[in-house]
C-alpha cells in the first residue's frame, strides 16, 4: 500500500503564491515520475507539471514561468511552488506518483493524492 498526503492549498489573491506538498509513504522501493494535476469545476483533469527521478521537468503552457515543480527524494515528497497566481488557476490540485513497490505489481496509473483546493480571488 502507498499513501499520499497533500498539503498547502488555500485561498489567495491574484498575484499571490502558494506552495503545495505531497508526501508518499508505505510500501515503496523507489519512485519514478511525480506530478501535479488539477481539475476545475466542469473541466477535465489536466497535467500541470511533472518531474522525473533524474530531475527533468515539464509544464503545461499555462503555468510556464509561474510554477516550479521540485522533489526531495530522501523524503519521497514532491512540491509545487505557484507564483503569480491567476483566478483561472482555481482548481483542486492532485499529486500523482509512479511507485515501484517493495512487493507486488507496479500500478500503471500511479497513486493519487486526495486533492487540495486552490482558490485564487480576483
Amino acid at each position: 500500500q502507498v499513501q499520499l498526503v497533500e498539503s498547502g492549498g488555500g485561498l489567495v489573491q491574484a498575484g499571490g503564491s502558494l506552495r503545495l506538498s505531497c508526501a508518499a509513504s508505505g510500501s515503496i522501493f523507489s519512485i519514478n515520475a511525480m506530478g501535479w494535476y488539477r481539475q476545475a469545476p466542469g473541466k477535465q483533469r489536466e497535467l500541470v507539471a511533472a518531474i522525473t527521478n533524474s530531475g527533468s521537468t515539464n509544464y503545461a503552457d499555462s503555468v510556464k514561468g509561474r510554477f516550479t515543480i521540485s522533489r526531495d527524494n530522501a523524503k519521497n515528497t514532491v512540491y509545487l511552488q505557484m507564483n503569480s497566481l491567476k483566478p483561472e488557476d482555481t482548481a483542486v490540485y492532485y499529486c500523482n506518483v509512479d511507485v515501484n513497490p517493495l512487493s507486488g505489481i507496479r500500478s500503471l496509473s500511479g497513486y493519487w493524492g486526495q486533492g487540495t483546493q486552490v482558490t485564487v480571488s480576483s
